[in-house]
């Protein structure tokens, strides 16, 4: 079942969803954008984007180790400004995050919990930007920013500015407790996935 946008504020005031900050205002005012939709949340852009680089090597997934601290190894960080956005040119393709820290927490005995999925806004895919592609599933129990997958299939460059509505959440209800299964990127706080404030090395 997808909640309605009147749902999503009620589970943002019980807590069974959070959203750090909270997007405002909750209904349309004169003169602003509502985040809300009938029945989804936009999200905004940080100032974070992560460039994977070229080289001879190939990623190998079956070797053990941190995905994250691979991408973190072999990207180049750029911070976005009002007055230095990033244009992303046709067929490149980076890693950014949402500003939003999401969370879907797991209550003990509960009858039910929340999931959600990201995926991109219609207004950006007509310029040809694909964003958060093949992986929208965000489980129960999962709290972080989320990190967006981006490519630009389009024509001509895009700029990306920090703060700008890049995706929108839709928030599901599942039935029964789960058990809990943390996500390899629990916790992340950075476009590679890592935890904290963890850098590249």
């Amino acid at each position: 079942m997808i909640l309605s946008n009147t749902r999503v504020h009620a589970a943002l005031d019980s807590k069974d969803l959070i959203i750090d900050p909270q997007p405002e205002p909750r209904t349309p005012q004169v003169g602003s954008h509502c985040p809300y939709d009938t029945h989804s949340v936009d999200l905004r852009l940080s100032d974070e984007i992560s460039v994977p680089s070229g080289g001879k090597f190939s990623y190998d997934t079956t070797q053990p180790g941190s995905i994250a601290k691979l991408i973190a190894d072999h990207s180049k960080k750029y911070t976005l400004t009002d007055d230095q956005p990033f244009n992303l040119d046709p067929s490149k393709f980076v890693l950014g995050r949402t500003m939003e820290r999401i969370h879907l927490p797991i209550k003990a005995g509960c009858e039910h919990c929340l999931a959600a999925r990201i995926e991109g806004k219609s207004s950006l895919a007509r310029l040809g930007l694909l964003v958060h592609f093949t992986a929208p599933t965000i489980h129960p129990g999962f709290e972080g920013t989320i990190t967006l997958e981006i490519i630009n299939l389009g024509p001509a460059r895009i700029l990306l500015v920090p703060g700008m509505y890049i995706a929108q959440l839709i928030v599901e209800q599942v039935l029964g407790c789960p058990q809990e299964n943390p996500s390899t990127f629990q916790g992340q706080r950075n476009v590679a996935g890592l935890p904290g404030n963890v850098q590249k090395a």
